[in-house]
């Protein structure tokens, strides 16, 4: 009983000795937090100066501020007399990232392919971008996820590892985007003056895409039923790839449209043609009097 008591007592001791240096290592701990926000805030602000890639700025600011944490953890433990915990976490790290990483392979994964994309990936904010199925604008990139806002209100989060591991493709890499439209003239129209009216349209467009790499053009596509169709090849400019691109290809089908009907060009909807055959019964067609007339002469 009295070595019980004596063991307790020497605890008690040690632990008041200890008391002002936890008390330190709490201060120091939470300060350095603070410290840490307010250093990555700076540092965010300087790189965001001198950089252009905001992924990379993002990127990079949580990764100082991560590191910092980490630093700030392990000097707290020193003070607090616990350094054989901070040198046994170290020495562990190797092994239990082995079974971290089995343990949680997407989350490892994921956050590895975060690493490769913030130095080497196909996309910057605002750029459009579609990955499997998700088309819409690049928001933000994190350690584990993409974010990327579809054009119909949708916020889609994809893995890391899904970006560099599947096709991405830019609509807005390069600045230039190819669309096209049809237009229908009737069998009785001059192609070549159509082709001509039209290719003059695309030419004098100013917010079309005018260089010797991006041409605009026209050209026969098909001889449907009831027209000769025409399809016209546009370039356009995608600093603002959904609605800009819409609104401009829009204006120029309404130009294109205007100057055909102008010009004396029909437009025709498609021609049904019906074909009785011997074997079917005729179809009696009457018009809206001679039916009024029965109905008279039935009442009389």
């Amino acid at each position: 009983m009295n070595d019980i008591l004596s063991k307790l007592n020497a605890y008690y001791h040690t632990m008041l000795k200890l008391l002002p240096r936890v008390g330190l290592a709490i201060a120091v701990l939470i300060i350095g937090i603070i410290v840490a926000g307010w250093l990555t805030s700076f540092f965010r602000k300087k790189i965001n100066l001198k950089a252009e890639d905001k992924l990379m700025v993002g990127f990079l600011s949580k990764a100082i501020k991560i590191v910092l944490i980490i630093i700030i953890f392990l000097l707290a433990l020193n003070i607090a007399g616990l350094s054989g915990i901070s040198a046994a976490l170290l020495a562990t790290a190797g092994a239990s990232a082995v079974v971290i990483g089995f343990a949680f392979k997407d989350i490892a994964q994921n956050f590895l392919a975060g690493i490769i994309l913030a130095f080497n990936r196909p996309f910057n904010i605002g750029d459009t971008v579609q990955v499997e199925d998700v088309f819409g604008t690049v928001i933000a990139m994190e350690f584990r996820y993409t974010k990327i806002d579809t054009f119909d209100g949708r916020s889609v989060y994809i893995p890391n590892s899904d970006v560099l591991t599947k096709p991405v493709f830019n609509y807005t890499e390069d600045g230039f985007f190819r669309t096209d439209y049809v237009l229908g003239i009737a069998y009785e129209n001059d192609t070549d003056l159509a082709k001509k009216l039209i290719q003059e349209c695309l030419d004098t467009h100013e917010e079309l895409v005018h260089d010797e790499k991006h041409i605009n053009f026209v050209v026969e596509d098909e001889v449907a039923p009831s027209t000769v169709n025409l399809k016209i090849y546009i370039w356009i400019p995608t600093e603002d790839f959904r609605r800009r691109m819409l609104e401009i290809r829009g204006r120029v089908i309404t130009k294109t449209k205007t100057v055909l009907e102008s010009n004396g060009f029909n437009l025709p909807a498609d021609i049904t043609e019906l074909k009785f055959y011997d074997a079917s019964s005729p179809i009696r067609i009457q018009d809206g009097e001679t039916r009024q007339q029965k109905k008279e002469q039935a009442n009389a």
